[in-house]
């Protein structure tokens, strides 16, 4: 019985691996959609392989380590492979064919993101730079998005979403603070801004639907960014 409780936790990672196969593979056939909802059941499966870890107090070592390597799939390849296959469809750069490979530096500099948290134990409550998940959904679902509608970027749009990668990848590794949406405890006084993103997180599905997402995690960033601020003065 303790060894099937030992490995629950495990169990639940290797879901969050399994779908991020997925999503690379149906990045590498062009469905967008179908690879975003495959990153969105891994960053689920992310968050409850943590809380059975927590609940059944099944933390090991083996645990930690399979954690970074299925998020560097789920949450830095996947997307790495969305934007590379979206760029490579683009006639935009057919004469720079480079150009789309450089969309793997999401997944270098995940692992690097991935490798800073586990090797800094200020953050057990918050983080320190973009979490993997937040930055991937990002991409996904911008990814997602525009080829949903067709949309085809020119040079100068290239450019921009190429500009757009640097910035991301750079907050990953940032020292930025950013909140966790962690709760430990369901009291409002302890929550404000957690239950303010939320709120607002929902209100922009109702907007957007599926290109939500990248609204919420540029809104995210804002909020961190907001809150370093207002703890930095007071």
């Amino acid at each position: 019985m303790n060894a099937i409780k030992r490995n629950i936790p495990n169990s639940i990672t290797c879901c969050n691996l399994f779908s991020g196969c997925v999503a690379c593979v149906f990045a590498f056939w062009g469905n967008f959609d179908y690879a975003a909802f495959a990153v969105v059941a891994a960053a689920v499966f992310d968050f409850f392989d943590g809380f059975a870890a927590r609940g059944l107090k099944a933390y090991s070592p083996m645990g930690k380590e399979l954690d970074s390597l299925a998020d560097d799939v789920s949450f830095g390849v996947a997307p790495s492979v969305a934007v590379y296959s979206y760029l490579d469809s683009c006639s935009a750069v057919s004469e720079y064919s480079f150009v789309p490979f450089l969309a793997f530096f999401i997944a270098v500099f995940s692992a690097l993101r991935l490798a800073k948290f586990n090797i800094d134990e200020r953050q057990t409550s918050s983080f320190i730079g973009l979490p993997t998940p937040a930055n991937a959904l990002f991409w996904m679902f911008i990814i997602s998005t525009l080829n949903h509608y067709g949309l085809k970027l020119g040079v100068s749009g290239v450019a921009v979403l190429l500009v757009v990668e640097a910035l991301f990848c750079y907050l990953m590794v940032s020292p930025l603070p950013m909140f966790s949406l962690k709760f430990h405890d369901f009291s409002l006084s302890n929550n404000k801004l957690r239950y303010l993103f939320l709120a607002v997180s929902v209100i922009f599905i109702i907007i957007f639907r599926m290109a939500s997402f990248p609204v919420i995690i540029l809104f995210y960033i804002m909020l961190s960014v907001i809150d370093d601020v207002a703890k930095k003065k007071a």
